[in-house]
């Protein structure tokens, strides 16, 4: 779920470095051989592995196969594989000249396998493509040291507000103060994540704070400080204090969304699409969703950010037949693609004229995140030590700092915390 990333470097569109064969990984994988009755120049055949999640295998034969019907005048061996998106990055990482030609990931894998030397740079038309068609923030995501290594194909993956509008009227979704009143007049309840960074940098970033990866490891926090805004870091975890000892307030486990919802005791919560079956299940004909509220901050009311997450197709540098991979990922990534994977699977475009579609429109989860991220998505650059200490963090504002410890020592005990470099 952390799920976390634009001049570039050009490359020939058909550069060929060694490639280990079809070795074995941990990617299950099943073979969809497309011939067609075109001739390559040679009359060989051109050989490409694909790895993508289980439940884009139907999808991912289909595609392929118009693929393959595009490119007629050549024969195409195409092997598709299972590998999940969030796994993707351990699995390349482990052999990168036996993984696949193309492979899908999330974008907060994209550091790790670029200072690996796993991926292939996007080429300058291709990135003039995707720089006009896709949303501003999925092109940044892909982007590292001003160059394009992948091609954005998702734009869902953070978190809004999900809300019972026979609970909280659409109006009063709009501020944690009147959702909390109205979820505490109705003896029900709003739940969030707070033991997470992934969650609690919706409030700073929001404020206007930043977070910063840095390449020993470290993680550089403002947070103990004063944003631009003229905010105070202290007083956005006082806030987040506030709320948490409000009585309508469920400090949510992570990973355990589903089951509170199930439980009947929320109408509201702040979480992501992956949440979509179990709220609407739940909330029935009062089921709703939209962007994050704002909180209050000193009487002021302060918006709320998400960390944004994003979906990519990724080329392996050390293909064989790299030119032909990165014609596949810019296929898979392209605006009818992108609305086949919307159909097959609810997933939101990045693909600006597929997210403004009316059937986009017309899934409540699916237009909540991409408004959010559109609105107020920061893509998210952290590393390890950053989330071990934003969880103990986080854990101590959910209880309601009940022991009063100072807030700002705690953010400058965190910021010197994320500040130390990975051993």
């Amino acid at each position: 779920m952390k799920k976390k990333l634009a001049a570039m470097t050009l490359v020939a569109a058909m550069a060929v470095s060694m490639f280990a064969g079809c070795g074995s990984s941990s990617a299950d994988s099943s073979s969809a051989s497309k011939k067609t009755s075109g001739d390559s120049g040679s009359g060989e055949t051109v050989d490409l592995k694909l790895w993508a999640s289980e439940n884009d295998q139907d999808l991912m034969k289909t595609l392929t196969d118009k693929f393959a019907k595009e490119n007629s005048g050549t024969k195409f061996n195409i092997t598709i594989g299972k590998l999940s998106e969030g796994d993707a990055k351990d699995t390349v990482l482990k052999d990168p000249t036996a993984a696949a030609d193309v492979f899908s990931f999330a974008s907060d894998q994209i550091y790790d396998l670029v200072d690996a030397g796993a991926l292939q740079p996007v080429q300058d038309e291709d990135k003039k493509t995707i720089e006009a068609e896709d949303v501003e923030s999925s092109v940044t995501a892909a982007t590292v040291d001003d160059t394009l290594y992948a091609y954005p194909a998702t734009a869902d993956n953070g978190y809004f507000l999900y809300y019972d509008k026979n609970v909280i009227p659409e109006e009063d979704a709009k501020q944690w103060d009147t959702i909390l009143a109205d979820c505490q007049k109705a003896g029900k309840q709003v739940g969030m994540v707070f033991e997470s960074g992934y969650y609690v940098a919706g409030f700073y970033y929001g404020a206007g704070f930043t977070t910063k990866r840095n390449d020993d490891g470290s993680t550089t926090l403002d947070w103990n400080g004063t944003s631009p805004s003229g905010i105070k870091g202290a007083d956005v975890a006082q806030a987040m204090v506030d709320i948490a000892k409000n009585k309508a307030f469920m400090a949510v486990k992570d990973g355990d969304s589903a089951n509170q919802i199930a439980s009947g005791k929320l109408a509201a919560i702040v979480s992501g699409t992956w949440d979509s079956k179990a709220v609407q299940e739940q909330f029935g004909d009062g089921y709703a969703a939209t962007v994050l509220p704002t909180y209050t901050v000193n009487g002021k009311q302060v918006d709320m950010a998400s960390s944004a997450g994003y979906k990519f197709w990724g080329v392996n540098k050390n293909s064989k037949n790299v030119g032909w991979a990165m014609k596949l990922a810019m296929f898979l990534s392209n605006k009818d693609s992108q609305m086949e994977r919307f159909k097959s699977g609810a997933t939101g475009p990045a693909n600006k004229e597929d997210m403004e579609s009316p059937e986009v429109q017309k899934d409540i989860a699916i237009s909540a995140i991409l408004a959010q991220n559109s609105k107020n998505g920061v893509v998210q650059m952290v590393t390890q030590t950053f989330w071990d200490n934003t969880k103990t963090f986080g854990a101590k504002l959910a209880k309601g700092n009940p022991d009063n410890e100072n807030l700002q020592k705690l953010l400058d005990d965190l910021v010197e915390a994320c500040a130390q470099k990975s051993e």
